[in-house]
């Protein structure tokens, strides 16, 4: 998996609900890897929550910040786990598929709108009038065209959506 030192990263993608950040930490203490929310990281730059990012300066200003710095990061030996719009940043899954593996968390819309029960205060970058089924359609194809790896988390714990991961990047 590592080719060079400077792809030695895991980048998790998917839907709001699809367990980034859960399954992240997780996967971080397995490999013995650091951990990053990249959502924590707009959170701490910005000085406020992402859902009063997206109310108070708008959708396409969130995704220009996280566009922003998803970008640069420069990180090694790390699980990032990214937000559900992250694929909007063309800049930005460039510069994360150079650094590393991008592992797409795939679920079915059900189980999303199963999981995710507050969309207001969730922070979830989406068209004023759009539904999670929009979404669903809007996003699919793009987390598919980014990932390196497709992790089917649909009916499976967060300890075998691991196990899944590190077997499918070999470890």
């Amino acid at each position: 998996m590592n080719e060079t030192n400077n792809k030695d990263n895991i980048i998790l993608i998917g839907m709001p609900g699809a367990g980034k950040s859960t399954v992240g930490v997780l996967l971080a203490k397995a490999m013995t890897y650091n951990f990053l929310d990249t959502d924590i990281s707009i959170q701490r730059r910005e000085k406020r929550q992402l859902y009063e990012i997206i109310n108070e300066r708008g959708l396409d200003a969130f995704i220009e910040i996280e566009n922003a710095v998803l970008s640069r990061l420069e990180v090694d030996g790390c699980i990032i786990a990214t937000g559900g719009s992250a694929v909007y940043g063309g800049e930005a899954m460039a510069h994360l598929r150079e650094i590393g593996t991008v592992v797409y968390i795939r679920l079915s819309l059900a189980e999303i709108e199963r999981r995710i029960k507050n969309i207001t205060t969730r922070g979830i970058a989406m068209k004023q009038g759009s539904s999670l089924a929009d979404l669903y359609k809007e996003r699919t194809p793009l987390y598919e065209k980014y990932a390196d790896i497709i992790v089917d988390g649909e009916g499976t714990t967060i300890e075998e959506c691991v196990a899944q991961i590190m077997k499918a990047l070999g470890e």
